[in-house]
């Protein structure tokens, strides 16, 4: 369970015993467990008082009833004291025994049955929204079947190895990541990634665990063992970052730790005040009745409740939050930088058209240019190669980095690349054209000769534009970053509906962008999570696009949107904000709380028994509220409709 309140178990579970521990129901919580048998008790402590029975009856009942409550909370209190930790399990265990000393056995007995409540409805919230995460691993089936020696033999999960080769009938699941070897078919993945539309896939493509076959039947080579594939990645870094804390969370923590000293010595200094001035029995009682006002377990509590609900509820809607530092700082953006290629476009270029010089043919730009491309990593290589399908060799070819390439084409020199490393003689209009229609141009220069230039577009996502008015209609900024032209970013920018562009971008200076940007407002930097890297670190939160299966882009990034879809974006945003909103209103509870109950307390307006009701039902609500912040209905049923939605006219074509 969550020691944040710092009164519960000592030391945190291991993950085996998490997954051996954890509660499903109520009344597997052993603290509930106590605390029911002690209200048992506490009842008929209360009716034997009524019925004029005799009062060692009463106190009998009231101190099992108080032993019980206790046992809850006190020994890993009075484990704490002995490392020297200080925490609200000991206001707890002082006012309790103070209440005894003073003859107020029933109060104290109520106040152990209340605090043993709101402790094990904190370790059932807490182990309630882990098991909403760790479900994510039972999408993977029990059996799975795998072709060896020519059979079909069927091994559990665990027992896959890399390079077996599953056999996937229609409507099962993937036991493990793997490549397709086999087949065609539609993967649903919606369980993974919140995209309801299945996936097409075929023949080379990566088919992830947990998904869905559809109606062919696949062989798929296992790349990745059960205990390393992209379910337990997502469960593993999720826990393993819920310790990092966001800046509320910090704030909780703050108050809490020099808050339990602090009510401490005020209450010391009420009973000796109070004591030379009136009734010493009366102050010291009041004294001990503010040490339980003043007890801060609902503020230490509130926002870790929060966190793990909100950040399990983001896993199932295809969003991976890497701990509350990123959800909270996720719910202060305010402005949005969006890079161009894989995050506004579909990262599938084309080529679009061809403009010859005089005496030159199409065929034989694209054979020089496809050339040139094949034996380099250029980024527009696979557009070029797809467009040709046979092509002469290059040789010598090298990479002039931000220019182009250069090489030897049938004995003559040969080069491609940007308009200004090569003067577009003669094509100047032509090339003006192309990027004007959002297209990147490199011209192809042969023997010498400019004999032609060639468009390649990157069609833009046909939710983009929807997603940009989402974005500016709940109030955020909206930008796009990009190495490409100007003329090129803008065009495309100006289909997305975005009008603050920055284009001609080297990673450096997208970094620079967005330093400037967070000047004026918290800002998130969108992009693929390795060539963006250097912006994804600068930014306030860095948001990796579409990246199951990319162990770096989940590792650079804050947050890792796992499906292909945009439209995950404002959706997730939208569930940090309001996840936020929730962390504060928990603090300002928790601290309104004790700001009230500790001037009542101490002029004796309320006495233990209503203080520990008062307190333990807002510390209920609080568990409560914060566990309202892993409900995601409404975020998938948002997901589902959008992708139902005919997405808007870019006015670009594949």
């Amino acid at each position: 369970m969550s020691n944040a309140c710092g009164c519960g178990h000592d030391e945190p579970s291991t993950d085996d015993d998490v997954e051996e521990q954890e509660p499903e129901r109520l009344w597997e919580v052993s603290e509930l467990r106590f605390a029911a048998a002690a209200g048992v008790l506490l009842l008929a402590g209360f009716l034997t008082g009524l019925n004029e029975g005799p009062d060692r009856v009463a106190s009998g009942l009231y101190a099992v009833a108080l032993a019980l409550g206790a046992w809850t909370f006190v020994p890993s209190t009075l484990r704490r004291l002995v490392k020297g930790k200080i925490g609200v399990g000991t206001l707890m265990t002082i006012a309790a025994v103070g209440a005894v000393i003073l003859g107020e056995v029933a109060e104290a007995a109520a106040l152990a049955f209340l605090y043993s409540i709101s402790e094990g409805l904190e370790e059932y919230a807490v182990a309630r929204t882990r098991r909403g995460l760790r479900a994510l691993l039972s999408l993977v089936p029990a059996e799975a079947t795998v072709l060896r020696d020519g059979a079909q033999v069927t091994v559990a999960p665990v027992d896959l190895v890399v390079g077996d080769l599953m056999l996937v009938r229609p409507g099962e699941r993937l036991a493990t990541d793997g490549e397709i070897r086999s087949g065609r078919t539609a993967l649903d993945v919606s369980a993974l990634t919140g995209e309801s539309v299945p996936v097409e896939v075929s023949v080379g493509a990566t088919a992830f665990a947990g998904s869905i076959n559809g109606n062919g039947v696949l062989e798929v080579e296992v790349t990745t063992t059960a205990e390393d594939n992209s379910l337990a990645r997502i469960v593993n870094i999720v826990e393993a970052e819920q310790s990092r804390k966001g800046d509320a969370q910090r704030l909780a923590d703050r108050i809490a730790k020099p808050l339990v000293p602090g009510i401490m010595v005020l209450a010391a200094g009420i009973a000796i005040a109070g004591s030379l001035l009136g009734d010493p029995a009366t102050w010291i009682e009041r004294a001990l009745v503010v040490l339980v006002a003043a007890s801060p377990c609902a503020l230490a509590i509130a926002v870790p409740v929060t966190v793990v609900a909100s950040i399990g509820a983001a896993s199932r809607i295809g969003a991976l939050v890497k701990g509350g530092a990123a959800l909270e700082a996720l719910g202060r953006i305010r402005s949005v930088a969006l890079d161009k290629t894989g995050t506004l476009t579909r990262n599938q270029p084309a080529v679009v058209d061809v403009a010859t010089a005089s005496g030159h043919n199409r065929e034989q730009v694209l054979d020089i240019a496809a050339a040139l491309e094949s034996r380099s990593e250029h980024p527009l290589a696979r557009a070029i190669l797809a467009a040709v399908p046979g092509h002469p060799d290059a040789e010598g070819v090298e990479a002039v980095t931000g220019a182009g390439l250069t090489g030897t084409v049938d004995g003559r020199q040969a080069r491609l690349g940007r308009p200004g490393w090569i003067d577009a003689v003669g094509l100047a209009e032509q090339v003006t054209v192309m990027q004007e229609a959002g297209a990147t141009a490199v011209l192809v220069e042969y023997d010498g000769v400019v004999i032609g230039a060639v468009a390649v577009r990157d069609d833009l996502r046909p939710e983009a534009p929807e997603v940009v008015a989402r974005l500016r209609a709940d109030g955020y900024r909206v930008a796009m970053l990009t190495g490409d032209n100007e003329r090129t970013a803008t065009a495309l920018a100006a289909l997305a509906g975005i009008t603050d562009v920055h284009a001609d971008l080297r990673p450096e200076d997208k970094s620079e962008i967005i330093r400037r940007l967070r000047e004026s407002a918290p800002t998130a930097m969108v992009g693929d999570g390795v060539n963006d890297a250097p912006a994804l670190a600068t930014a306030d939160v860095g948001i990796a696009m579409g990246v199951m299966g990319s162990d770096v882009a989940i590792e650079t990034a804050d947050v890792a949107l796992m499906g292909e879809d945009l439209r995950h974006l404002p959706q997730t945003l939208a569930h940090a904000r309001r996840a936020r909103l929730i962390m504060l209103q928990n603090v300002g509870l928790s601290l309104g709380l004790i700001t009230v109950l500790i001037p009542l307390a101490a002029l004796g307006v309320l006495g233990l028994a209503a203080v520990v009701l008062v307190h333990e039902l807002a510390e209920i609500v609080v568990i409560g509220n914060g566990v309202r912040a892993g409900r995601t209905s409404g975020a998938l049923a948002n997901i589902a409709t959008a992708s139902t939605v005919e997405p808007a006219d870019t006015g670009v074509t594949a």
